[in-house]
């Protein structure tokens, strides 16, 4: 019998949620994040209302492996393996094609995936067995709140399920480093 996970009741039910289109509030290895099925092109809508943000703004997708990584980008460069393996913050990387996305995820064919670090991420993912949308818990053009007092009742009431864990959590989170794939170079975007 396998060791059980640290967060599996919250991240099966979380999973289960998310299966049925649902939209989540939930913590990541960076900021709250709002989150849903990334291949669910009508949750994904959902996430756009709640933000009131643009539908020509991309969003940005966790996974929990290179190996699921794999199946959404059309090419992992060189470049983009060795951001993995050699960056200690958190670093999501924007693609130049992506693959078995709901076409509405981003407003061309890139996309911006960040490996997660994060264990209850990792599990509530894997559990999934898809990639999940994270953009920040706030409206469009408001500050993005850096812990989960932070983020808005407007916010809280507008999704399905609010995760019961880490909600206590005082030390500020920071936004993920952004990086732009450019054939064999790269762009940062946000440190």
């Amino acid at each position: 019998m396998g060791k059980k996970k640290k967060y599996n009741n919250e991240a099966e039910l979380c999973a289960d949620m998310l299966r049925q289109g649902k939209t989540l509030l939930y913590p990541t290895d960076t900021v709250w994040g709002l989150g849903c099925d990334a291949t669910d092109e009508a949750a994904i809508e959902h996430i756009f209302e709640i933000k009131h943000r643009p539908a020509n703004k991309s969003l940005i997708v966790l996974v929990d492996s290179v190996e699921m990584l794999q199946e959404y980008v059309t090419e992992i460069p060189q470049t983009a393996i060795d951001i993995i393996r050699n960056t200690t913050k958190p670093t999501t990387i924007i693609y130049p094609e992506s693959k078995g996305l709901a076409h509405n995820i981003s407003a061309d064919r890139s996309v911006g995936i960040r490996i997660v670090n994060d264990e209850f991420c990792r599990e509530m993912i894997h559990l999934l067995g898809k990639p999940i949308v994270s953009t920040s818990a706030n409206i469009s053009g408001e500050p993005t709140p850096h812990t989960f007092k932070e983020i808005s009742q407007e916010i809280k009431d507008s999704v399905d399920y609010i995760v019961s864990i880490r909600q206590n959590d005082d030390k500020p989170a920071e936004s993920s480093a952004i990086i732009k794939i450019k054939g064999k170079d790269f762009e940062i975007i946000r440190r």
